[in-house]
């Protein structure tokens, strides 16, 4: 049986961290997994996550399976925590997750079981997983328009792709810090969008894994909100991976708004029949962790506090590498760079600038440019911009003319 299997592909992003890790180099930088560094080099376990868990080991007593909707304190805390207001959270059923990604695969199915011939549209440029984990659900994929050719947001072009959507379709959008691009829709261009899904009957779908991480928790959520507020059926998966730095722990929250109860009901069961088949039960202890938190006033606190300062560091990185490449010549690539939020920039290099990245300057990013801005110790950045200029200025790059800079 197994000498039938084909050769299958291999993952990616994985197949560049396997290379980085047999990379010897000692100027050697890994921009490709997504996950937050700080000033060492280091993933922390934020202080809030280490209490809960201390408080969590105190009191433990048993660990008896949660059932098939897992920790039902942490799908309230994650309802309340994304939908903000009552008029909301009563419009919504949750279950918890396998982290983001098993709410993505969750919601997927359920799109199937109950729009069998829908499209799902996602961004172009989108997460890498999106499109796998949609087909392998079973759906059609076509994608809308993200960025011009400037790398800036297009939301006139992303609308005019959006009108041929039909009503029985699915749009799945970030609601921020987008990956890859790091760059996010304006508000108003929120609200274009809102319009659009009212007029035509489209289901919104809302990936939710960097929230805190962009212009501030509230700021981050501000769109999912009105959107919420304005469509009557919306989907939502939730992330704790980045925010709570709960990486291996895969806490998520698959989150369905409906405006009636009676249907709400059934989504939650269609749900758990659906993890059923899956993997039965997620995991009890980062739901566990996520839930004390949220409901400790000081442990929520700190929680924040350190949210914001792992945004601020992200936010300073940025602005170093902006200010480094600008110091360089590269005011337009730069300036490019300096409009993208979150742990992720798309650097203005073809796949093979970012293979001689690679290869001349063992700094690894992503063949689309991607790399993780939250991944760089402060120190190493003036290494990274001299690699970006220096594959920019073999191409011909280099110090672009005042009159080019848009």
């Amino acid at each position: 049986m197994l000498e039938l299997l084909p050769v299958p592909p291999a993952d990616p992003l994985w197949d560049l961290a396997a290379a980085y890790a047999t990379d010897t180099r000692p100027d050697r930088l890994n921009l490709v997994v997504g996950v937050y560094r700080d000033h060492t080099g280091a993933t922390p376990v934020m202080a809030a996550v280490r209490e809960a868990e201390i408080r969590l080991a105190e009191r433990s007593v048993s660990k008896e399976y949660r059932g098939l909707s897992g920790n039902l304190a942490f799908n309230q805390a994650m309802v309340s925590s994304v939908l903000g207001v009552t008029g909301l959270t009563d419009r919504a059923a949750a279950v918890q997750t396998v982290a983001g990604t098993g709410a993505l695969r969750l919601l997927a199915d359920l799109v199937r079981q109950t729009r069998p011939g829908a499209t799902v549209w996602i961004s172009d440029p989108a997460y890498v997983n999106h499109r796998p984990i949609l087909e392998a659900a079973g759906l059609t994929v076509r994608t809308y328009t993200w960025l011009d050719a400037e790398g800036r947001s297009d939301p006139a072009g992303m609308l005019q792709d959006l009108q041929r959507a039909e009503r029985d379709d699915v749009v799945l959008l970030q609601g921020c810090c987008h990956n890859p691009s790091g760059v996010d829709l304006s508000f108003d261009a929120w609200q274009a969008l809102a319009g659009l899904a009212e007029r035509d009957g489209w289901v919104p779908f809302i990936d939710l894994a960097y929230h805190g991480l962009g212009d501030g928790l509230e700021a981050d959520l501000r769109a999912t909100r009105m959107l919420a507020t304005r469509v009557p059926e919306m989907l939502i998966s939730v992330s704790c991976s980045k925010n709570f730095g709960l990486y291996s722990d895969r806490t998520g929250c698959a989150i369905v708004l409906s405006p009636s109860h009676r249907t709400l009901t059934h989504v939650e069961t269609a749900l758990q029949n659906i993890a059923r088949t899956l993997y039965s039960m997620p995991p009890e202890h980062g739901a566990a962790v996520v839930t004390t938190i949220l409901e400790d006033a000081e442990l929520r606190a700190t929680w924040r506090a350190e949210l914001d300062a792992m945004r601020g560091r992200i936010s300073a990185n940025r602005a170093d590498l902006v200010a480094h490449l600008s110091g360089l010549g590269h005011t337009v690539h730069a300036e490019t760079i300096s409009r993208q939020k979150g742990m992720f920039s798309t650097l203005p290099l073809s796949p093979g600038q970012m293979r001689e990245l690679r290869e001349q300057f063992a700094i690894y990013g992503t063949a689309s440019g991607r790399v993780n801005i939250a991944g760089i110790a402060a120190p190493r950045i003036p290494y990274l911009a001299q690699g970006i200029a220096a594959v920019l200025a073999r191409s011909g790059a280099a110090r672009p003319a005042p009159s080019a800079v848009s």
